[in-house]
């Protein structure tokens, strides 16, 4: 029910991103899910990947500073008040979410949203608990 995610620190300079994204695509690894945080500093692209250790090391390979973490993708309806019942179910249970982005691609009618929480296996049980569809990380890469 662990979904593994790529965190990748850049340099707030020109062409940073790019040749982040350039390496993966030489590689033929495709990108499922992308989300990006900046400061005037620095950025942290997170990215789900379906070869998330061949990605780790490409980048790594290519003096980009990786780490990968897990996290949690689930289902919700793509209509108004989907995500509350989610994020109601981790609440219920005292859980924190760090930070959440969605999928870039929808699964039937509903939606796909990662998610990641100070305790993932808590995560996990507490939208189980909400009655919350937790996908598999083989649901996820194969999409």
């Amino acid at each position: 029910m662990k979904l593994k995610q790529i965190s990748v620190f850049l340099e707030n300079r020109k062409g940073r991103l790019w040749k982040a994204l350039n390496i993966l695509s030489v590689a033929k690894i495709n990108i499922r899910a992308l989300s990006i945080a900046d400061t005037s500093e620095f950025g942290i692209l997170r990215i789900i990947v379906p070869e998330p250790e061949k990605a780790k090391n490409i980048l790594e390979e290519s003096n980009f500073v990786v780490k990968v973490n897990d996290v949690i993708a689930v289902n919700i309806s793509d209509e108004p008040g989907g995500l509350d019942s989610v994020l109601e179910a981790l609440n219920k249970l005292d859980i924190n979410v760090e930070y959440l982005y969605a999928f870039v691609e929808k699964k039937g009618k509903n939606a796909i949203v990662v998610i990641r929480t100070e305790d993932i296996d808590a995560g996990i049980t507490a939208l189980e608990k909400g009655r919350i569809t937790v996908l598999t990380s083989e649901e996820v890469y194969s999409l």
